[in-house]
């Protein structure tokens, strides 16, 4: 057992199931390259077989990620794996994790399967991508509710078929920290052939106890610990990698281990996500939370100003926070914006770099000046919007009429493929009559699920930044965001850019 634990990072895949947080491919991507510079050890890229958009991005991040791991999900099918192959083997590492349920009400409910069938698809399963990869990882859902005997069983089988590394998953969250430690050194205890693997652990965060659990189970052995950035995905989320890994290395002289990361490219990982996904990091979020490093308390801020040790155990650098210094002006151009981004881990397209700068310059000059997060946010918007050819529908034109004593009402015109259509609504304000506008020339198979409004910055020149969530009739959900220091005109945007990604769903 060594003393270095691996960060596998699933922002792009189980963080991605976090409803609302479906990312472009270019998104992933990007967050992709952050993950690199981050410096995990694994990326779980996506789940190839769920859609011809999670292929692509796969393979995309397979073809130009080259220090990390790249991993694709796939059940224990046979054309699961082949399909997962075919996403990942152009990576410089790639890795094949498969999965199969083992819990008794899984496979009794969901399954539908005896004990001995489900060892016997597991055990095809990692045969058969071992015959493509020889990183194998082998998973059994919902392990914290499996009995004792039969995981034993089921990790030492696949050992044998192949698999290098074992991941124990606490799917529903369910575990509490002393019966999960129990529960790994029962395996060590039992499973002899645990001495030549990496034991993973992946937690969900049900009960809160996601972090803990992770730590919990290094300390009886694991040495891969399976989280997200933010803590983002399924339910409540999984172990938020920022809290796992500056746990590691804040208490070191407790730990005694070692991890891969640089740890001054958390904050600026955490916000990417945050932006990209459209999910707002809480302002008491451990470690990259607004209120991580501000101190009110008389007391607290007496003693900070004495010595910054009687309060923070951690620096703010330490995670790479340097403030929101006002970085631009009307005069800078193509290259300092170039650079900024570059910085904050954004290599952009020429086109992309082109409708930034155009919106950057327009903004100062009404602004003058225009901070990093003024900057971010624009990037943001102009990546996570779909190219010209993905795009079904565009905005032409809209009008809100609203005041005191008139009830607001709105119309637009759209372009949808080659015909333009005009609609109308009204409603309790003005974005909601705008909203019923575009969505009476859609139909009722869509509704606007959330709206939210914020002050990029703040001022009566601030950029409005509009995030809305989209659901259609199938239950998906998509998050869009539009910016512009016309509230109105950002709200129109992020409305139509989410229908957008609704009807592309799944297509990439």
């Amino acid at each position: 057992m060594g003393n270095r634990v691996y960060i596998f990072d699933t922002t792009l895949r189980d963080g991605e199931q976090s409803p609302g947080a479906s990312l472009t491919i270019d998104e992933k991507l990007i967050v992709a390259r952050q993950l690199e510079r981050l410096g995990v050890d694994v990326i779980e890229a996506g789940f190839p077989i769920s859609s011809e958009g999670d292929f692509k991005a796969v393979n995309m991040i397979a073809k130009e990620i080259k220090d990390s791991i790249v991993c694709g999900l796939s059940r224990a099918l046979p054309k699961d794996i082949d399909v997962c192959w075919e996403a990942v083997k152009e990576a410089e590492n790639p890795r094949i994790h498969t999965f199969i349920a083992t819990s008794n009400i899984h496979m009794q409910k969901k399954l539908q399967k005896k004990p001995d069938e489900v060892i016997e698809k597991a055990v095809k399963a990692v045969k058969r991508a071992k015959r493509y990869c020889s990183d194998v990882e082998f998973s059994l859902e919902d392990a914290t509710r499996t009995d004792y005997d039969f995981m034993c069983r089921v990790v030492r089988e696949t050992i044998r078929a192949g698999a290098t590394v074992i991941n124990i998953p606490d799917t529903v969250g369910y575990a509490i920290p002393k019966e999960f430690a129990n529960r790994i050194k029962y395996l060590f205890d039992n499973v002899a052939e645990l001495d030549e693997v990496i034991l993973s652990v992946h937690c969900h965060d049900d009960l809160g106890n996601a972090v803990s659990n992770s730590l919990i189970a290094v300390e009886m052995g694991a040495r891969q610990v399976e989280c997200c950035v933010n803590g983002i995905g399924e339910r409540a989320g999984n172990a938020a990698l920022e809290e796992v890994v500056m746990n590691l290395v804040t208490r070191k002289d407790y730990f005694g281990l070692e991890v891969g990361i640089n740890t001054k490219e958390i904050y600026r990982t955490s916000r990417m996500v945050s932006e990209l996904t459209g999910i707002e990091v809480q302002r008491n979020k451990a470690i990259v939370g607004k209120n991580a490093f501000a101190h009110e308390s008389g007391i607290h801020q007496h003693g900070v100003i004495s010595s910054k040790e009687t309060y923070e155990i951690m620096k703010p650098e330490d995670i790479g926070w340097e403030g929101e210094n006002l970085v631009i002006g009307k005069h800078s151009g193509r290259h300092a914006i170039k650079l900024i981004l570059e910085k904050e881990g954004y290599r952009v397209s020429k086109e992309q770099l082109d409708m930034i700068t155009k919106h950057v310059k327009a903004l100062a000059d009404k602004q003058k000046t225009i901070e990093k997060v003024d900057l971010l946010a624009i990037a943001n918007d102009v990546i996570g919007r779909l190219s010209e050819n993905q795009a079904r529908m565009k905005l032409k034109e809209f009008n809100v009429v609203s005041g005191s004593g008139v009830t607001p009402t709105a119309s637009v015109r759209l372009q949808i493929g080659d015909e333009e259509k005009i609609g109308s609504g009204i409603g309790v304000g003005p974005v909601d009559a705008l909203s019923n506008a575009i969505l009476s020339i859609i139909g009722s198979d869509i509704t606007l699920e959330e709206y939210n409004l914020k002050s990029v910055t703040g001022g009566a020149n601030a950029l409005a930044k509009v995030t809305v969530k989209v659901r259609d009739r199938e239950g998906n959900v998509v998050s869009a965001t539009g910016v512009d220091e016309d509230i109105m005109k950002a709200s129109a945007s992020a409305i139509i850019e989410g229908l957008n990604k609704i009807f592309s769903y799944g297509k990439g």
